[in-house]
């Protein structure tokens, strides 16, 4: 892990950026007291890292998600690394876990991240990140589905009441590692983190 930390160091140096919060509003029911402040009218407050580095710091949950996007850098120059490590505009990830990236390798029959296209890992990618900060519960409805727009051109994937993404390929669940630890609304300088238990895909497979 303090490999990949020195590789995004060395590419882009460290930096917080100072950012804009964004009110969210909608009709999500809260199930925690962070939310209970949301509903209320309460900013989610930003927080003093970005989220890259919230990805490096998180010892052994990340460690795929950050091995992808340092493959797209490497491979192809994109500048996702910058835009999460440095970048002042604000995004909601989609973060899956490692369990997630063990779970659709071991259904692809592959070992590791780089065993894949490039380009289709940028795309898989742009398809865990939305435009903007979006709370929990301005991603989850109370009642019918929402969808959620992507950073992938003209790709979305819609949420259910329950927490759980129907994406194009497959569905994964919000909120939650692989021991079922709540993980939402993890706020980084530049936007917020949702945990998601599955490696969700902008194709059918």
């Amino acid at each position: 892990m303090n490999l990949r930390i020195f590789a995004l160091a060395t590419i882009l140096g460290n930096g917080l950026m100072t950012v804009s919060c964004d009110k969210p509003s909608d009709d999500y029911v809260p199930t925690v007291s962070e939310d209970m402040e949301l509903k209320a009218g309460k900013a989610l407050k930003k927080g003093d890292l970005s989220i890259a580095e919230i990805a490096l710091i998180d010892d052994g949950e990340f460690e795929e998600l950050v091995a992808a996007l340092l493959y797209v850098y490497d491979s192809l120059g994109t500048g996702l690394v910058d835009m999460f490590l440095n970048g002042t505009d604000q995004y909601t990830v989609f973060a899956p876990t490692d369990a997630a990236f063990d779970s659709l390798y071991s259904t692809l029959g592959i070992s590791a991240i780089t065993d894949l296209d490039a380009e289709l890992v940028l795309n898989v990618l742009l398809y865990h990140v939305t435009d903007r900060r979006s709370a929990a519960h301005s991603v989850v409805p109370k009642n019918n589905p929402r969808t959620i727009q992507t950073l992938l051109e003209e790709a979305s994937f819609k949420v259910d009441n329950m927490g759980i993404i129907w994406a194009i390929g497959n569905t994964a669940n919000i909120g939650t590692d692989e021991d079922d630890k709540p993980m939402i609304n993890i706020s980084a300088s530049n936007g917020i983190i949702h945990v998601i238990d599955a490696v969700i895909l902008p194709i059918e497979v």
